[in-house]
């Protein structure tokens, strides 16, 4: 990887954050809310929907992407990152940062200054990412999704004021 860069996903990328985003349920299923079964049976206005705004952002290499983030804004002055997904061969390799640092950046462009985000227990290899750009756990836990025994904890970060 020579020319990595990240760049934010608009309505017509609607295709490659398909790809992008069944290949991330795909590979870690264990890791997101939702799953392939439920997504590969979106309609490309569902996916069009969910690219509204300029928040999903991928790493790519030329025409080979690495990795994909969003980040939502929740209410006033929060935003929770989301969707974050590093492709095997992107591993290791910084992807995860850039992705975290262009999501912390619209947060603090969009006057999110507290940023939110959950990580399956034991996926110590995000958490050490998350810790890198100051992400401390919460406290708070809950289930990764409703129903099920795998649960995920909760870390947040505050952007100093100026």
């Amino acid at each position: 990887m020579t020319t990595l860069s990240v760049r934010p996903l608009a309505a017509e990328d609607w295709a490659l954050y398909r790809t992008v985003r069944l290949a991330a349920l795909a590979d870690a299923p264990e890791a997101f809310g939702s799953t392939w079964e439920l997504e590969q049976a979106f309609t490309e206005d569902r996916w069009r929907e969910r690219l509204a705004r300029p928040n999903q952002f991928v790493a790519q290499d030329g025409d080979r992407t690495y990795g994909l983030i969003g980040i939502v804004p929740v209410e006033a002055g929060r935003a929770e990152l989301v969707s974050m997904w590093v492709h095997p061969d992107g591993r290791g390799r910084g992807v995860g940062d850039l992705l975290v640092r262009a999501a912390l950046r619209w947060a603090k462009d969009h006057g999110c200054p507290r940023v939110e985000l959950r990580v399956a227990e034991e996926n110590d290899r995000a958490e050490r990412l998350y810790a890198r750009h100051g992400f401390q756990r919460t406290g708070r836990v809950q289930a990764v999704r409703h129903g099920e025994l795998r649960r995920e904890f909760a870390m947040a970060r505050t952007e100093p004021a100026g």
